[in-house]
């Protein structure tokens, strides 16, 4: 999750950086904080970074104001989810113009950020948190979308990435389930869990992968194909919601 603070106060961007950071700490999202002091700064990062997922944004600065930037913002990104940030509301009807999702007025409290992030969080792809894996000697962190699917082996766990390298933990499935958390790892049959951004079919009693395929129980085949179809509507719906 690849966060930007605009606020020419130092205090602010401060006191939201810890705020980010520990709400991502606590939710096992790797995130990344980009600050600047002013609307410039920001609109030139543009030119040179992915883009980001969230954007904190000051109305009242030095130099540009919060809005025109946002207005510039718009011209080009109209996926990032905007949060406006100031000590009064009388610019708000304009502020939400640009498409912003929400308005925080200072001073605020960590609470307030808090409830904001994570009713952000809903509306963006699911593709930031990881996992801890410790294999062979030392502890890798492996991001969600970096796997593709993990298998029982006696009392390991072989977890393979879209990479083709394999990590191999003393892991068992309903440990990896209980700490990833995340809809897109689909248990397909005994000691299988795969990914489904990476299945692109279903074929007989097969769970086909961009890379292979695996069985799947012929009792529960319905019930993983539905999975698969609930989850990529529920993707697309937040994409859809978020771009809109």
């Amino acid at each position: 999750m690849h966060i930007a603070l605009i606020d020419d106060e130092q205090g602010c961007i401060d006191e939201l950086s810890k705020i980010c950071r520990e709400f991502g700490r606590e939710n096992c999202i790797e995130t990344k904080i980009s600050p600047f002091p002013d609307g410039e700064s920001f609109l030139c990062s543009l030119e040179v970074c992915d883009g980001y997922d969230i954007v904190f944004m000051d109305i009242f600065m030095r130099g540009m104001d919060g809005v025109t930037a946002a207005k510039r913002l718009r011209l080009d990104n109209t996926a990032c989810i905007l949060i406006f940030l100031t000590a009064c509301g009388e610019r708000m009807p304009e502020a939400f113009s640009c498409h912003a999702f929400e308005y925080i007025i200072k001073p605020f409290t960590p609470r307030r950020v808090r409830d904001v992030l994570k009713d952000a969080m809903a509306l963006l792809p699911q593709t930031s948190g990881y996992i801890d894996v410790y294999s062979d000697r030392k502890t890798v962190r492996v991001p969600y979308e970096n796997i593709v699917s993990a298998v029982t082996d006696a009392h390991y766990l072989e977890i393979r990435l879209c990479d083709g390298t394999t990590l191999r933990s003393r892991l068992t499935i309903p440990e990896f389930i209980a700490r990833t958390g995340d809809p897109r790892f689909l248990s397909i049959n005994k000691g299988v869990v795969v990914n489904a951004d990476y299945i692109i079919g279903f074929e007989e009693n097969c769970c086909l992968l961009e890379n292979g395929r695996f069985s799947i129980r012929v009792r529960n085949r319905l019930k993983v194909e539905q999975l698969f179809l609930d989850y990529n509507f529920e993707k697309m719906r937040r994409r859809t919601k978020r771009d809109g």
